[in-house]
């Protein structure tokens, strides 16, 4: 089999945890050439371009003063990603972004998602965001800490950081009342599965997948009040990382097809669902 990381997408995949304690030890040469190599490789399927940039916060001549409202310790480089505005902009960006921290998890790198933790202003200035462009996450990159700050420990305990839902609440058959069973799908149990391990917004898990015949379609299930938190829908973030582990895990395990916006699957669907888009099998 042909992996796409240094190892196969399922342990990157579990390998990977979110990191808010970081040694203070700034990024080799080496290693920034890497992820920068790496960032010039990324693609995306819904044909939106992205645009990122590797930060340093000091040791550098003209260090910008970033900061995270002290969520993250010791973290020296971030990764900011920025698009122009547009329909599907914010799955794109989050599928790309999240398929960079997997090669940075595959390097022995820690990084954390940071959607509304960050001070977005200081931020914008050192990416050079412009007004017709979204800036909505960023990540620390960098070598973690053994010691675990007083605020990673409370985060982890408020959001149960490790806990999922389980796979009947998440995956459905033809319609929202008939969860789907592993043994109906082949192979793609293993994609959904990398769907329900994936990261979100205070780990929310906002996606739902209905397989009806050769289509999975993606819904977002929202939660109440975050558009208004966070002044967009960053629920969105979520739905093209979930994108992202199937796509991924898709492609290690050659399960063909595409993404496709096609008409509402079901009809009907109560005021916090959307759909979003479907995977085809080709």
């Amino acid at each position: 089999m042909n992996t796409i990381f240094n190892a196969p997408i399922e342990e990157i995949i579990k390998k990977r945890i979110s990191v808010r304690t970081y040694t203070g030890e700034p990024l080799t040469n080496e290693i920034k050439e890497k992820i920068n190599d790496y960032i010039a490789t990324l693609s995306n399927p819904f044909n939106a371009k992205v645009n990122f940039k590797l930060l340093e916060t000091k040791t550098a001549a003209n260090a910008a003063k970033l900061g995270t409202y002290g969520v993250i310790k010791g973290a020296v480089n971030y990764i900011g990603a920025t698009i122009k505005k547009r329909y599907y902009a914010l799955e794109a960006l989050s599928y790309e972004f999240e398929k960079l921290i997997l090669y940075i998890t595959s390097l022995g790198l820690g990084s954390c998602w940071l959607g509304g933790t960050f001070k977005k202003g200081e931020f914008a200035k050192a990416m050079s965001v412009k007004d017709d462009e979204f800036f909505p996450v960023i990540s620390p990159v960098g070598y973690p800490s053994d010691k675990k700050h007083l605020i990673d420990s409370v985060i982890r305990f408020i959001v149960h950081e490790n806990l999922r839902k389980p796979w009947e609440e998440l995956f459905f058959y033809k319609n929202f009342s008939t969860p789907l069973s592993k043994s109906d799908v082949g192979e793609y149990w293993i994609a959904l599965e990398m769907v329900r391990l994936a990261p979100s917004a205070s780990n929310k898990q906002p996606w739902r997948i209905v397989k009806d015949d050769n289509l999975y379609h993606f819904y977002e299930c929202k939660t109440p009040g975050f558009i208004k938190l966070f002044g967009y829908d960053i629920q969105r973030i979520d739905m093209g990382i979930a994108a992202c582990h199937f796509h991924l895990t898709a492609i290690e395990k050659n399960l063909n097809g595409s993404f496709h916006k096609l008409p509402d699957a079901i009809p009907d669907l109560s005021d916090d669902t959307s759909y979003i888009f479907s995977w085809v099998q080709s």
